[in-house]
C-alpha cells in the first residue's frame, strides 16, 4: 500500500509502539489520527510527526470504554470521511501470580486490551466495508501463543486477541478489508513501568526489541496479507515447537518463568 494521504488511526499512540508507528506512518504520507488517555503525550508526539505531515488529528480516548471510542470513530470520520488503517495497540499488563491479582486487575487488562481492540474495530469496519478497503492491524504478543507464569491474564488478552483475529479475517475474504496481528516478544516500552515490575528482570528472557523494531513490522503489517507477522520471525519456530510438543516444551518454559516470580518474591 502506498501510505501517502492514507488515514491512519493509532491507539496507544502516546508513547512505545504506537509512537514509533506514527512516525513512521508519518514519514511516509500518511494523516495520522492519534488516540490515547492522555493528551499531553499525544501533543508531544504530534509535534514529532508535524515535520513529515500536515494533516493530524489528536483524540483523547480511553479505548476501555465504549462510548468514548464511539465518539472518537464519529470524530475521525467527520474529519477525514474515511480510514485506511487502524492499528490497534493499545494496551497494558500487571505483572503478578493470579492468585495475587485482584479481580478489577485482570478485568482492567481484558477491557483495554482485548475490548479496546473490540470497540474500534466495531466503530470502523463498516466504513471499510462500505469503502471495499482498509486493513486492521492488531499488535498482540508471542504471549498469545506461550502463556506464562506470571502474566497469565494478559496472555489470556493477548490469546484472545489472536482467536478473535482469525476468525475476523476469514469473515473478510473478498471484502477488500484485510487484517494482520503483530506479535512481539518483549519489547523495550513503558509497559514495564506499572509498579507491579518493580523487581522484574526485564532481560530475563536474554533479548527484547526496540519499540522502532516493532513498529517496522506494523507498517509491514498494513500492506500483508498474512494473518500473523512475529517479530522476530525466528521466533515463530519456538511457537510450532510448543504447539507440536507441548509436553516436552511447556514444562521448560513454565520453569523459566517460575524462577522470575520466585526471585521477586525473594526480593520484597
Amino acid at each position: 500500500m502506498n501510505f501517502n494521504n492514507k488515514i491512519v488511526v493509532i491507539t496507544g499512540a502516546s508513547s512505545g509502539i504506537g509512537e514509533e508507528s506514527a512516525i513512521r506512518f508519518a514519514k511516509k504520507g500518511a494523516k495520522v489520527v492519534l488516540v490515547a488517555r492522555r493528551k499531553e503525550k499525544l501533543l508531544h508526539v504530534e509535534k514529532k510527526i508535524l515535520e513529515f505531515t500536515k494533516d493530524t488529528l489528536v483524540c483523547q480516548c480511553d479505548v476501555s470504554n465504549k462510548d468514548q471510542v464511539k465518539k472518537m470513530s464519529e470524530k475521525v470520520l467527520e474529519n477525514f470521511g474515511r480510514i485506511d488503517v487502524l492499528v490497534n495497540n493499545a494496551g497494558f499488563v500487571i505483572y503478578g501470580k493470579v492468585n495475587e491479582l485482584s479481580i478489577e486487575e485482570i478485568e482492567s487488562q481484558m477491557e483495554t486490551n482485548y475490548f479496546g481492540m473490540i470497540y474500534s474495530t466495531k466503530n470502523f469496519l463498516p466504513q471499510m466495508l462500505e469503502q471495499k478497503s482498509g486493513h486492521i492491524v492488531n499488535v498482540a504478543s508471542v504471549g498469545a501463543s506461550f502463556s506464562i507464569p506470571g502474566v497469565a491474564s494478559y496472555c489470556a488478552t493477548k490469546f484472545a486477541m489472536l482467536g478473535f483475529s482469525e476468525g475476523l479475517k476469514h469473515e473478510l475474504h473478498g471484502t477488500g478489508v484485510d487484517l494482520t496481528v503483530v506479535s512481539p516478544i518483549m519489547v523495550r516500552t513503558d509497559l514495564f513501568d506499572h509498579p507491579s515490575f518493580e523487581n522484574f528482570t526485564k532481560n530475563a528472557t536474554g533479548i527484547s526489541l526496540s519499540s522502532e523494531t516493532v513498529a517496522k513490522a506494523v507498517v509491514k503489517a498494513a500492506n500483508s496479507p498474512r494473518l500473523e507477522i512475529v517479530v522476530p520471525s525466528v521466533v515463530r519456530a519456538g511457537i510450532w515447537a510448543k504447539h507440536t510438543f507441548p509436553f516436552l516444551i511447556n514444562p521448560i518454559i513454565g520453569s523459566a518463568f517460575r524462577k522470575q516470580l520466585e526471585k521477586r518474591g525473594s526480593k520484597e
